[in-house]
């Protein structure tokens, strides 16, 4: 017996690490679905919209998601973004935004779970998108039914519905749903792959089969994954750079080599995106060579061990008051007095160093470390054993078999 469209959205929740508390809804077919099978399952979400203001109608879809809302009972915040100044490409900023704004308003609401409408039929345009760019194992994996960024768990129970069945449960219930005119827009990448999607499917490239494709490369993803834990078992820290003897780095094979050095460079600077492929190349090229190199924020050594750490030029810039994280990594402790402000120790702060400090450590890792400063007058530097009335200590977790799961 063929289950209901509610049956199989509670199915893939209980597969989820959590319910949702919020769901984000545009207006648009899959997310207005999203919202009412969530209510016929019992839920009371939150939910939220965000109105990007780029064409006449967005404010009036809107005030639509809220008055569907209030139907249900629901409550309902809109957000607005007037950030795009033009340049770039509008849909990668628009998704950022939307990203950026959603997270920030659970988070101040105590929301852990926002549920997206991300369908079967993304999923499989997404696949072709990256297959155009020369995507691989990651990258035709897609999207993931659960992702944590920005202090929130995002989820995607409906995977595994296709577009239409959802269209055809809202014409069922009598509920309107709003058309983004861009979404005929050729312009937009995935516009482009929906429309051949319709080409692809006589020749048997279906939404389906291409969305199989991406749970195997899923299941792939999950291997390699396994193999990168085992290899960064032998990587150490070192005064918060990663460290690991650069034979053993190399005996890796290739593809465990590169995921591992990109998880290197995520620990040191997080990031929702990895290095480009070629940059990658290039930087493994460089310590094959013994080379030093700069990447990701990151400074690359390379003798009998590969050391990755932070990039002096990264840091040279950035200060913060000594309560606050500097570089969102140190926590300074020590005591304090007004005016005091953390920054790079960089070239200035070397040459107030006293002799013999920081002996034995790495020009390059003293330079971008954190210390304290009184104006131009270097009052601490902690991991140059300078003023021991100063610590520093890594902010966040400083497990190096931590992972870095990338937003999709």
């Amino acid at each position: 017996m063929q289950l209901t469209l509610g049956e199989r959205l509670g199915a893939a929740l209980k597969t989820l690490p959590a319910l949702p508390d919020a769901v984000a809804v545009s207006g648009g077919g899959d997310s207005l679905a999203l919202l009412h099978l969530l209510h016929d399952l019992g839920h009371q979400p939150a939910v939220v919209t965000v109105d990007h203001g780029l064409r006449p109608g967005s404010a009036a879809e809107a005030r639509a998601v809220a008055d569907a809302a209030a139907a249900l009972g629901l409550p309902h915040t809109t957000l607005t973004w007037q950030g795009w100044d033009g340049s770039g490409n509008l849909q990668d900023h628009a998704r950022r935004a939307r990203r950026d704004l959603v997270s920030r308003w659970a988070v101040s609401r105590g929301l852990q779970a926002v549920a997206l409408g991300h369908t079967r039929d993304d999923q499989a345009e997404t696949v072709l998108m990256r297959l155009a760019r020369g995507a691989g194992v990651d990258g035709l994996s897609a999207m993931r039914p659960a992702t944590r960024a920005q202090g929130v768990l995002w989820l995607r129970p409906l995977l595994d519905v296709g577009r239409e069945e959802l269209r055809l449960y809202l014409r069922q219930r009598g509920v309107v749903w709003s058309e983004d005119p861009s979404n005929e827009n050729l312009r937009f990448d995935r516009v482009r792959m929906r429309k051949a999607m319709e080409m692809l499917a006589p020749l048997g490239i279906t939404a389906h089969g291409l969305a199989a494709t991406a749970a195997r490369m899923a299941e792939a993803r999950e291997a390699l994954d396994a193999a990168v834990d085992a290899a960064a078992a032998q990587v150490t820290v070192e005064h918060g750079d990663l460290v690991i003897e650069r034979a053993a780095f190399f005996r890796l094979p290739s593809e465990i080599r590169r995921r591992l050095l990109v998880r290197m460079l995520h620990w040191i600077v997080p990031s929702a995106y990895p290095p480009r492929s070629r940059s990658l190349d290039m930087a493994l090229g460089a310590v094959a060579g013994s080379r030093r190199h700069t990447i990701h924020g990151c400074l690359l050594s390379a003798g009998r061990s590969l050391r990755v750490g932070r990039e002096p030029a990264s840091v040279a810039g950035l200060s913060c008051p000594v309560n606050e994280v500097w570089d969102g990594r140190w926590r300074l402790s020590g005591p304090a007095v007004p005016g005091h402000e953390i920054r790079a120790l960089g070239e200035t702060g070397l040459r107030q160093l006293p002799e013999r400090s920081g002996e034995g450590q790495p020009r390059s890792r003293l330079l971008a470390s954190p210390a304290v400063w009184a104006g131009d007058r270097l009052v601490a530097a902690p991991l140059a054993g300078f003023n021991p009335a100063w610590r520093a200590e890594l902010a966040r977790g400083c497990d190096h078999h931590d992972r870095w799961p990338l937003s999709d």
